[in-house]
């Protein structure tokens, strides 16, 4: 008969033992888990890809209920265990049952530190730890202000997450550099270079004095040194504190965590613990890599077979918002010691590398990262490095004299040689699953879980599978589309186009949908797909738009919505800023902002006011900004020949023109144009999606740029020579990026992937040219329309989130 196994937490750690103990012996407990959240095991390590965007919590599920239920796991999620008697050997949960064990096991993880400032306690103050944390700051966008105290990790992947969303973030850190734990101050410094140009705010060395608020809720952070800074939101990203009360007041050994021994039994010899709560040998755990062993020790030890965990030296491989960073061993100064530094400001690079009594033992690395885990292994097998000294800081393809092509560099890592830290996955692990038939990424993945957690080693499993492989190696295919096909976005659109698949249902008769009606993924890119491929066919379906675009305005965290006005070319006149400021006071609108695209946005109005507004707004001659679509948002201009001495041409009528040519225009993400008059580019063109810049021998055009997550210059797509070639080239470009994008790429993402070359080939080709124009203009025949003025019309549509599509994409 199965022994009884509680367990207390559903997080990664006991995840991973789960998983261990069932695949050893399926039939040897029989589990109760327990986990406060309403929920099972997900991935924490992904909360910031789904707090930018680039994810979604179905995407980070470990774990899901079919999972559970097919392995006979008792789920009671949202419920927490209120008493153990260790003497009876059972849990009381806080419902009031009883249940009894053979064994337990504590994963009860770790609690966010919240510092007792004055002011913690109010509404808008919260900490980074899971997804309601993660939700809550999802919430966050234009128009709102958000202060992170804490330049760590998880502060700085709050901030950015929140920055990409369009929120003003502000960082607050104590000491002299950000991730002074894992970065020394030189890199500390090129991190903090990158973020401001994000435009992230950062005060670093700067001390929280009071958190101020009005009306329970959180208006500001005070400094000590008086300054006050406004946010709408705080987040306290400060560390974490093992979470050991039940522990202790089950009368468990606890000091900083749970004491364990190395069979990650507690003082009890019944009850076990893994995870962030634990304490070994001194230490406490805060990476994945020692949970994940603690994890695999405890699942033998459950078993009662023999294992030991060991603690062992670590890395830190990072990725904070696109910034690659790397750290190992001991990297302060010190006497006897010796560093060797490396610059290229050019290419944001930076390495240092503290060498002692011959052997490396630290390094920090920046911007490129590629051979971080070459250096490790010397730190962790105390190599001499005295023979390779004078060309140790370029790495191992350097090593010999003479560079090495990358995938011998790989060839030439020894067996023990560790490719996934997260996991302990070396080298020979890999290899001997590829010999194995583990011939992708994929198939490696499950077999040896390498790049499974936080996926920064994935370029260099696919290396080793390529050195391994040799000719037999194919490059991984891009990833499906969702979870009802197995076809790319790309697979589908060749499709839709070669078997002229005009529906939905077409599309996934003819793909093989695994899901009747598709899901919140693909329903979106199969409609852009379908609209922009077959104007005539097809009809748009609202039902499979995101939330923003059906209700033609921004939602806000509090339910409110946004409206703005789309005001051509930036320019307005007193009788549509009466319209603007009459509908304001008519509706109560609690703020009126100037939006960095040259627009007046309306912030807080009432779902219910919506049609009523927007027909004011129609009435003054004003029509939907489109600020919530996947479509041109805006173009910005300067004044040009009107009135600057400097300006070259028309930059303010050219800018109109292409607004007023472009606008309703469904494209793959939003499209931001620039028109300056001159190079001085006050328009700032250069970091639009498409810019214009005048001179005086006519227009230069340029695309693929960016000033958000990613910072992207342009670059010159082709120089004109008059104002109605300009506006043929852009109409040309943005219907062949219409035509051949992904659905969610930004315009330089897909810059990236055909070449530049490429597309202006297509665009310079006067017969390709023509084609594209008349295609577009079709489309715009068709679909451009002001929605406000159809829904004006009519009550307004009641806001009934469609499952899964409440939320908007990334932006």
């Amino acid at each position: 008969m199965a022994q009884k196994l509680i367990i207390i937490g559903a997080g990664m750690a006991t995840g991973r033992a789960l998983e261990a103990l069932i695949d050893a012996n399926p039939d040897a407990y029989d589990v109760t888990l327990f986990n406060a959240e309403p929920r099972g095991n997900y991935n924490r390590i992904m909360l910031s890809p789904v707090l930018s965007g680039d994810k979604t919590y179905a995407e980070i599920v470990t774990h899901d209920a079919d999972w559970y239920a097919q392995r006979g796991v008792a789920c009671r999620f949202g419920e927490k265990i209120a008493a153990i008697d260790p003497a009876a050997k059972t849990v009381t949960s806080e419902t009031g049952d009883v249940l009894s064990y053979d064994k337990l096991m504590f994963g009860t993880g770790s609690t966010p530190f919240i510092i007792p400032l004055p002011g913690h306690d109010l509404e808008g103050v919260i900490a980074y730890r899971d997804l309601e944390d993660t939700e809550r700051m999802m919430g966050m966008g234009e128009g709102n202000k958000v202060v992170v105290i804490g330049g760590g990790l998880l502060g700085l992947e709050a901030a950015a997450g929140m920055a990409a969303r369009g929120a003003d973030v502000t960082v607050v850190h104590i000491m002299g550099h950000l991730m002074e734990r894992q970065l020394d101050a030189a890199a500390g410094y090129l991190l903090r270079e990158a973020l401001i140009k994000k435009g992230i705010t950062v005060l670093c060395g700067a001390n929280s004095k009071e958190i101020v608020g009005e009306g329970g809720q959180v208006r500001a952070l005070m400094l000590e040194d008086g300054t006050e800074l406004p946010c709408d939101l705080l987040v306290m990203a400060v560390g974490i504190r093992p979470n050991v009360a039940l522990a202790k007041s089950t009368g468990l050994a606890v000091g900083r965590g749970i004491h364990v021994d190395d069979q990650m039994v507690t003082s009890d010899p019944d009850i076990l613990a893994v995870g962030e709560c634990v304490e070994h040998q001194g230490a406490v755990f805060g990476l994945v890599a020692p949970l994940y062993d603690q994890a695999k020790v405890a699942a033998k030890t459950l078993l009662g077979e023999a294992d030991a965990f060991v603690q062992k030296e670590l890395s830190t491989k990072l990725k904070v918002t696109g910034c690659d960073l790397f750290s190992a061993g001991d990297f302060a100064e010190g006497e006897g010691r010796e560093d060797i530094v490396f610059r290229d400001p050019a290419r944001g690079v930076y390495r240092r590398l503290v060498i002692e009594g011959g052997a490396l033992i630290g390094a920090v690395m920046y911007g490129d990262t590629a051979d971080s885990n070459w250096f490790f292994g010397l730190i962790r097998d105390k190599t001499d490095i005295t023979p390779m000294r004078d060309t140790l800081i370029f790495g191992p393809a350097f090593q010999g004299g003479a560079p090495l092509d990358p995938l011998a560099a790989v060839a030439a890592l020894p067996r023990d040689a560790e490719i996934c830290g997260c996991n302990g996955i070396c080298k020979g692990t890999i290899v001997d699953a590829i010999n194995g038939g583990a011939n992708d990424l994929n198939a490696v993945r499950a077999c040896t879980t390498a790049s499974a957690s936080c996926g920064s080693c994935t370029g260099l499993v696919e290396q080793v599978l390529a050195s391994t492989l040799g000719d037999a190696f194919q490059a991984p295919v891009s990833t499906p589309m969702c979870k009802c096909t197995t076809m790319t976005h790309e697979d589908v659109r060749r499709m839709i186009k070669s078997q002229r698949l005009t529906s939905m249902p077409a599309v996934w008769q003819a793909c093989n949908w695994l899901t009747p009606d598709g899901c919140h993924s693909c329903r979106p890119a199969l409609n852009y797909y379908l609209l922009a491929d077959w104007p005539l066919e097809y009809r748009d379906d609202p039902q499979s738009r995101f939330i923003n675009e059906r209700k033609h305005a921004n939602i806000q965290k509090d339910g409110t919505f946004s409206v703005v006005p789309r005001m051509w070319g930036g320019i307005t006149t007193p009788d549509e800023l009466r319209a603007i400021a009459d509908a304001a006071e008519k509706y109560n609108v609690p703020t009126v902002k100037v939006t960095g695209g040259q627009r007046i946005d309306l912030l807080g109005v009432k779902g219910e006011d919506l049609p009523a507004i927007w027909s004011d707004l129609n009435a003054a001659g004003m029509v939907s900004g489109h600020a919530y679509s996947k479509g041109l948002r805006t173009v910005k201009t300067c004044v040009g020949t009107d009135h600057c001495r400097f300006g070259t041409q028309d930059s303010t009528g050219l800018g109109i023109k292409l607004e007023k040519i472009l606008w309703g225009s469904w494209t793959p993400h939003k499209l931001k144009l620039g028109v300056s008059g001159c190079p001085r580019n006050c328009a700032e063109a250069t970091c639009k999606d498409i810019g214009v810049v005048c001179v005086d021998s006519g227009y230069q055009i340029s695309i693929g740029g960016a000033a958000g997550m990613d910072v992207k210059e342009t670059e010159l797509l082709l120089q004109v020579a008059t104002e109605q070639e300009a506006i043929d080239v852009i109409r040309a470009v943005t219907q062949l990026y219409r035509e051949t994008g992904k659905y969610l790429d930004r315009m330089y993402k897909w810059m990236g992937k055909l070449g530049l070359d490429w597309i202006t080939e297509q665009v310079s080709d006067p017969t390709i040219r023509a084609e594209l124009i008349e295609r577009f203009e079709l489309s715009q025949s068709i679909y451009r329309k002001d929605p406000w003025a159809d829904h004006a019309k009519t009550r307004a549509p009641s806001y009934k989130p469609v499952a899964n599509l409440t939320l908007e994409a990334a932006e």
